[in-house]
């Protein structure tokens, strides 16, 4: 049984293998390293694997899984602050971060509030429907497409505020 089991999750795993890491790379941005995440998600996916309900509802059931496994960390690390560059950069460096526009989009999408993040992250590094962000967020399409739109017009005002302080440019 156990062998029968791990193939049907690999079976199910390996086509959503790549959508799953970049939701994974954009969405622990300050938090975690994304590659614990991945594996925390997919051991708990395994476990629960007889809770899926539709096969192609797997990516949106892992994805729901990091979720949650993110907010718990969250609030377990709520008061612990990045305090040095150094650490800051370690953790560049373990994710991957070498443009420094990539760099500063992580971060600006790292100051959104995790509701338009998570659907920014969903919709545009994902490419997830609005349908199916909605049925993942339990919300309306349009509350998504409010989420989209705010969202990305802070992560532009995030970005254009960064882009004049690195350059010394007023806005």
């Amino acid at each position: 049984m156990s062998d029968t089991k791990q193939q049907h999750f690999l079976t199910l795993y390996e086509p959503v293998h790549e959508r799953f890491e970049r939701f994974c790379k954009a969405r622990v941005y300050g938090n975690m390293d994304y590659r614990d995440l991945i594996n925390e998600s997919l051991l708990v996916a395994y476990d629960k694997l007889e809770s899926l309900r539709s096969e192609e509802a797997f990516l949106s059931f892992l994805i729901g899984i990091s979720v949650r496994i993110l907010s718990n960390n969250h609030q377990k690390k709520k008061e612990e602050r990045w305090s040095s560059a150094t650490e800051k950069n370690k953790q560049d460096f373990a994710i991957g971060v070498s443009d420094p526009d990539v760099h500063f989009l992580y971060q600006g999408l790292s100051h959104l509030k995790e509701e338009q993040r998570e659907c920014l992250i969903l919709f545009e590094i994902s490419g997830f429907s609005i349908k199916e962000i909605a049925e993942m967020q339990n919300a309306s399409e349009s509350a998504i497409k409010q989420r989209l739109k705010r969202g990305r017009d802070k992560l532009t005002e995030i970005l254009t505020f960064e882009s004049s302080h690195k350059t010394g440019k007023a806005i």
